[in-house]
């Protein structure tokens, strides 16, 4: 049980370093927030799921976007991070964290940040597929190598 807790706060603090180090290509309509790649372990990690939230939401309180992008950008993450878990036995289950964030994130930035919705959903879903395909999937199966279960 320890170690799963301090798995969990890894990940949290993973993801709040990387998030805030990369701040600038981390928030935004244009953004690939390489921190999302970890938005995969779920698959293998139950406890990265409040990891994934407790992470998003300290970096969202860095980002400056202010309330919206802190609550609803955390709840994305926290939606996503649980259904990516449900559908760990599939391929379905890269596809929350790409979907959601495209759609909500992007929806609220395009509010945010005054930008087409159209332009800003799409960017924020290439954006994350970069950073869940590109490095997640990697991610997950060097972990499978190197933890079988």
């Amino acid at each position: 049980m320890t170690s799963k807790i301090a798995r969990g706060a890894i990940i949290a603090a993973l993801y709040t370093v990387v998030t805030i180090i990369l701040k600038p290509i981390s928030f935004g309509y244009l953004q690939v927030r390489v921190a999302e790649a970890l938005t995969l372990l779920p698959i293998l990690y139950p406890e990265a799921i409040p990891g994934l939230f407790l992470g998003c939401l300290i970096s969202n309180i860095y980002g400056g976007l202010g309330l919206i992008d802190i609550v609803l950008g955390s709840l994305t993450t926290l939606a996503a991070a649980w259904l990516t878990y449900i559908w760990r036995q599939s391929p379905l289950a890269y596809l929350p964290p790409i979907i959601l964030n495209g759609l909500i994130v992007g929806a609220y930035l395009s509010y945010l940040l005054h930008v087409n919705i159209f332009l800003s959903i799409a960017t924020v879903a290439l954006g994350e597929a970069i950073a869940v395909l590109v490095l997640g999937i990697p991610l997950v199966k060097q972990l499978r190598k190197l933890n079988p279960q």
